[in-house]
C-alpha cells in the first residue's frame, strides 16, 4: 500500500484492551495513540479507519500491506526496524513490572523461577526472556487475559508499560496491585509503524505530528489520557 492521496482512507492496526494508549470503547478505537493519530491525519487530510489485531501479528500484518499503520504504543527498537519503517517518535515510554500489593519481589533479580506474564511480541517480552534470568516467561495475546491470570494466581507479575500499569491497578481496587521496577526505554520512543518503503505516509505523518505539537493539541490529548505524566521537551512546541 502507497500513502493514499489527499482524503483517501488508511486502515490502521491497533489493539482494543490496552488502555490508556489504545483500546475499544463503546465502539471506538479510541486512546492516546489513536485519537492523536486522528489529529495527524486530519492536518493532512487523510481519513484513517481502526481494526483490532493482536499485538504479535500487527507488525508482520503493517510489513505485508494488510494494514498501512501500526498504532499501539509500538516502542521503535532496532529489532523492529528490520521488518517496518517508523515515523517520529511521540512518546517515552516505561516498562514496570507489577504484582499483588503482598508480593514479595522487589527487583528484578526476584523474579528467578518466577511465572512472568507477558503479551507476546512487545518490548516487555524482549525484557523479560533477554534480562530477567531464570524466569518463567508466559505469553498472551492480549493485556486482558495476561491480567486475568495475575489475579487469578497464575502468575506472579506481569511486565507491563506503566502507562497501562497504572490504567489497570485504577481500574481494579478489589485486587491491590504495585509496581515493583520502573525502566525508561529511552532509546526507542513510541512511534506509528509503516510499511518499509512507503515514505510518503511516513513523511505525511511526521509533518502532521509536528503540527499538532506546535498548536497545542498534542498537549491537550496528552492530559486527557495520560494525567500527571509529565510531557518531554522533544514533544513541547517549539519557540517560534
Amino acid at each position: 500500500m502507497l500513502s493514499p492521496p489527499e482524503g483517501q482512507t488508511i486502515k490502521v492496526g491497533t489493539l482494543t484492551d490496552a488502555p490508556p494508549v489504545v483500546f475499544l470503547k463503546d465502539g471506538r478505537f479510541t486512546g492516546f495513540d489513536n485519537e492523536l493519530l486522528r489529529a495527524v491525519a486530519e492536518k493532512q487530510g487523510i481519513k484513517v479507519e481502526f481494526v483490532g489485531v493482536e499485538f504479535a501479528t500487527l507488525l508482520a500484518k503493517v510489513a505485508n500491506g494488510q494494514v498501512d499503520l501500526g498504532s499501539s504504543s509500538i516502542s521503535a527498537t532496532e529489532k523492529r526496524r528490520q521488518t517496518v519503517d517508523f515515523t517520529d517518535g511521540y512518546e517515552i515510554g516505561y516498562t514496570t513490572v507489577v504484582g499483588r500489593q503482598d508480593t514479595a519481589v522487589t527487583g528484578v533479580e526476584g523474579l528467578a523461577g518466577r511465572r512472568v506474564g507477558v503479551v507476546q511480541g512487545t518490548v516487555q517480552d524482549e525484557f523479560a526472556t533477554g534480562k530477567v534470568p531464570g524466569a518463567q516467561v508466559v505469553r498472551f495475546p492480549d493485556y486482558n487475559s495476561a491480567f486475568a491470570q495475575l489475579k487469578s494466581g497464575g502468575l506472579d507479575v506481569w511486565i507491563v508499560p506503566l502507562d497501562i500499569a497504572d490504567k489497570y491497578i485504577a481500574n481494579n481496587a478489589d485486587f491491590p496491585q504495585k509496581v515493583v521496577v520502573k525502566r525508561a526505554d529511552t532509546e526507542a520512543p513510541a512511534a506509528w509503524a509503516v510499511r518499509k518503503g512507503n515514505n510518503a505516509l511516513r513523511d505525511k505523518l511526521n509533518a502532521g505530528l509536528a503540527a499538532v505539537i506546535q498548536d497545542g493539541t498534542y498537549a491537550k490529548l496528552h492530559e486527557q489520557f495520560l494525567p500527571g505524566t509529565p510531557i518531554a521537551d522533544d514533544f513541547k512546541p517549539k519557540a517560534q
